[in-house]
């Protein structure tokens, strides 16, 4: 995993440039952390005590992404692309998974958050969800976060499965 495509943040950009370039890289690190592996390796639940696979990572990532911008954001209503069972987020449940549909939705939920984020004029913007005053900048931050927890754990499993290790 030498080869680093992700483009690094700006050291000196402003805010919104900042968040959204964060938000970028910490995606493509997860893109980065799945590179060059095969479908079971992907879908390998590398840690004996936990159900986490690379994939369920990428898949609910796209959840997540497309419930913080299309839903809470956008206002759109968001059904699950994978439903939970047995109380566990259906992202998790890869058995049978498509690896490729995986990869195209969390594609496209990005997208269509870079289309949201970018609806909006300022980082202060809100809008009102669930009783609550929810700003564009609070989503970004959050997402950076989730991300950034969410490759930490990418890095063990990425370990387990082949050895690779490195950001």
């Amino acid at each position: 995993m030498s080869d680093d495509l992700r483009t690094h943040p700006s050291k000196v950009a402003g805010d919104r440039a900042s968040l959204t370039t964060f938000l970028d890289y910490q995606r493509a690190t997860l893109a980065v952390k799945c590179r060059d592996l095969t479908a079971e390796q992907l879908k390998r639940r590398a840690v004996p005590t936990s159900g986490l696979s690379l994939l369920g990572l990428v898949r609910h990532a796209a959840e997540v992404e497309r419930s913080w911008f299309l839903l809470v954001l956008g206002r759109e209503p968001v059904t699950p692309l994978w439903p939970a069972a047995d109380g566990v987020d259906g992202a998790f449940h890869v058995d049978g998974a498509d690896v490729d549909e995986a990869f195209r939705l969390w594609h496209e939920a990005c997208e269509s958050s870079r289309a949201v984020t970018n609806s909006y004029a300022s980082l202060d913007e809100a809008v009102e969800f669930r009783g609550e005053s929810i700003s564009l900048r609070y989503v970004l931050t959050h997402m950076i976060e989730e991300y950034a927890r969410h490759n930490g754990h990418a890095d063990f499993l990425r370990e387990a499965v082949d050895g690779s290790v490195g950001e």
